[in-house]
């Protein structure tokens, strides 16, 4: 199969479309064919060397939809086997195996790790069960790639934040981006009171998640009871936040010093089927959305790193095998 990988850090240069073995689920994993997979902020970090990894093929990728192709099945004498035959109901039951899934089964997953031999900018990839959730019913696949990492990167770092329904103000930088207009639709609909920081030209956009408030300048003497700051601004952004308040940044053992008794910290995204079949089905109400800018085939994939780089996208790039 066909796998996008980094040999060596750097630039869009350093992407690699390589031939390497399909791989094969162990126990409670299942095998995904790709439909869509999604290029992150992450991934060109990953590609930088952010996350280290020197010397190592690493496999780009985090976000998929697709279908289940193979489960990890074990057998009598507890050795692992992958099970990819369908039967007459054009189905095979993983129930024991991995989960409730079964192939052919249309989904989604988080593909969680930085550095790891094989990403889901793939033909296939292999993930946990218990980090997949079924496909959105009102939306192709392209679409249903964008979902994953940016609405799950969302709502837990809104766990972290646990702003109190009407009694907590919470200021998301970079709401009209992926992670942050997720936090500002998800924190609306809990009741929080929420103002967008975004440039100029998105509030409209921002405005229509939910947010009671758009700026495009926080004032400094603007005190919030949390900032999420999915912008990454970091110290900026923690003097935003009232005296005894939270700070949640989106990039582990990135965030700003505590200061004025402000609790400062940072999601680190956990894959996990349950809160994504949940946020699938608010994507299916119609109370999330998703946003692609471009798709490119997988063989493109350089050229997709070369236009993440160059800045302005609104939405998601998709790579599609």
């Amino acid at each position: 199969m066909r796998a996008v990988v980094v040999n060596s850090f750097g630039g869009p240069e350093a992407v690699e479309v390589v031939e390497t073995e399909v791989p094969r689920p162990g126990a409670r994993q299942v095998r995904i064919k790709v439909a869509a997979a999604s290029l992150n902020p992450v991934d060109a970090g990953v590609r930088a060397g952010v996350f280290g990894g020197a010397g190592e093929r690493i496999g780009l990728g985090w976000d998929v939809a697709g279908t289940v192709d193979a489960v990890g099945a074990v057998d009598a004498v507890g050795a692992v086997d992958a099970v990819g035959a369908v039967d007459a109901a054009g189905a095979v039951d993983a129930a024991g195996a991995a989960g409730a899934w079964s192939v052919g089964a249309e989904v989604v997953a988080l593909h969680y790790g930085a550095v790891k031999p094989l990403g889901t900018h793939a033909e296939y990839v292999v993930v946990d069960a218990d980090a997949v959730a079924p496909a959105p019913a009102t939306v192709d696949a392209v679409h249903a790639a964008t979902l994953p990492l940016n609405a799950l990167t969302a709502a837990q770092a809104l766990d972290r934040l646990e702003p109190a329904v009407g009694r907590s103000s919470l200021l998301v930088t970079g709401a009209a981006g992926a992670v942050g207009g997720y936090a500002v639709r998800l924190a609306a609909r809990r009741g929080i009171a929420v103002t967008g920081l975004a440039r100029e030209g998105d509030e409209e956009f921002v405005r229509s998640l939910g947010a009671r408030h758009v700026t495009s300048d926080a004032v400094a003497d603007r005190e919030f009871d949390a900032v999420l700051d999915a912008a990454v601004l970091g110290e900026p952004a923690l003097a935003w936040v009232r005296d005894g308040g939270r700070y949640i940044g989106v990039i582990p053992h990135a965030e700003p010093a505590s200061v004025r008794g402000v609790e400062t910290g940072a999601v680190e995204v956990s894959a996990d089927g349950a809160r994504l079949a949940e946020l699938v089905r608010l994507l299916d109400e119609g109370v999330l959305t998703t946003r692609v800018a471009e798709t490119y085939a997988l063989e493109d994939a350089a050229k997709a790193h070369a236009r993440l780089d160059e800045g302005g996208v609104r939405g998601r790039l998709v790579l599609v095998p």
